[in-house]
C-alpha cells in the first residue's frame, strides 16, 4: 500500500476502517447508488490504498491536528505517571511511621498480657517471689502503651480519612479534544478524500476489451508438419498426348535398276 509521507504507521489501521465504512455506506451517497455496476468494492478499495497519498493529503490540516492533540495528551500521561512516582517516593518515611504506629499496640498489648499472667500465677505461690510484684508493674505499663498506641492509630486514621477526602479527584474522563479530533480527521477523509477519488475512477473511461483469440479450425490440431499436396487428373493443363509416325513404305517400281522385273 502506499503510504502517505505524513501519515504514522500507527494510524494505517484507522485509515483502512474509514475506507472500508465508507466503501460499505457508498450507495447512500448521491450518484453513487449504482457504483457496483461498474467498479466492485474490492476494486474501488484496492485503487484507494494504492492512492493513500493522494486521499490523505485532501484531509492534511485535520490530521495533523489530530496528531498535535494525542501527542500533548502522551505527554501530559508521562507527567502525571512521573509526579505520582515522586509522590509515592516521599511518602515512603510516613508509611513507616504508619507501620510502626499500627504495629506498637499489638506489641506491647502481646506484652502485658503476657507479663501480668506470669505475674499473677507467681504472687500465688506462698510465698511469692518478690519479682512478682515487679511483673506485674511492668505488665500494667505496658498495658497503657498499648491503650496509648490505639489512641493514636485511630487518631492517625482518622486525620488521613479526612486528608484523602478533601483531596480526592474525580475518576479520570475520555479526552474529548482526542475524540473529537480524531472524527473530524475521519470526516475529512470520506468527504475531501474518498468520495471525490470515487466519484472520478467511477467516471474514467472503461479500458477496450481485449481482443479474442481466433477459434480453432478444426478439431484435431495440426502438427509442425503439413501432408503432400495430391491432384487429381483433371485438375490442371492438360497432358501432352505421345506422337506415332507411320513408317515410309515405297512401292517397288521405285527401287534400283536391279531389282525391275521381267
Amino acid at each position: 500500500m502506499n503510504v502517505a509521507p505524513h501519515l504514522l504507521t500507527e494510524d494505517r489501521a484507522e485509515f483502512e476502517r474509514v475506507l472500508d465504512e465508507a466503501l460499505r455506506t457508498a450507495h447512500e451517497r448521491p450518484g453513487l447508488a449504482d457504483h457496483d455496476a461498474r467498479l466492485t468494492t474490492a476494486q474501488l478499495r484496492e485503487m484507494a490504498l494504492n492512492a493513500t497519498a493522494l486521499i490523505t493529503a485532501a484531509a492534511a490540516v485535520e490530521y495533523d491536528h489530530f496528531v498535535k492533540v494525542r501527542e500533548q495528551l502522551r505527554a501530559a500521561r508521562a507527567a502525571g505517571i512521573g509526579g505520582t512516582s515522586e509522590a509515592l517516593h516521599e511518602e515512603g518515611g510516613a508509611g513507616v511511621v504508619a507501620i510502626v504506629t499500627v504495629l506498637a499496640p499489638i506489641l506491647a498489648g502481646t506484652a502485658a498480657v503476657a507479663l501480668l499472667l506470669v505475674g499473677a500465677i507467681l504472687k500465688m505461690l506462698d510465698p511469692p517471689p518478690v519479682f512478682a510484684d515487679t511483673l506485674l508493674t511492668a505488665g500494667l505499663m505496658f498495658g497503657a502503651v498499648a491503650a496509648a498506641g490505639l489512641l493514636c492509630a485511630a487518631a492517625g486514621l482518622l486525620v488521613t480519612a479526612l486528608r484523602n477526602s478533601a483531596t480526592e479527584v474525580p475518576a479520570e474522563t475520555p479526552d474529548d479534544e482526542l475524540s473529537r479530533a480524531r472524527q473530524a480527521w475521519g470526516r475529512a477523509l470520506v468527504d475531501r478524500g474518498i468520495l471525490p477519488f470515487v466519484r472520478e475512477a467511477l467516471a474514467a473511461p472503461a479500458p477496450p476489451p481485449l481482443p479474442k483469440p481466433p477459434p480453432p479450425t478444426g478439431r484435431i490440431p495440426k502438427v509442425g508438419y503439413s501432408g503432400p499436396d495430391f491432384t487429381s487428373p483433371s485438375e490442371g493443363a492438360p497432358a501432352p498426348r505421345p506422337s506415332f509416325s507411320s513408317p515410309d513404305f515405297t512401292s517397288p517400281d521405285f527401287g534400283p535398276p536391279e531389282h525391275h522385273p521381267e
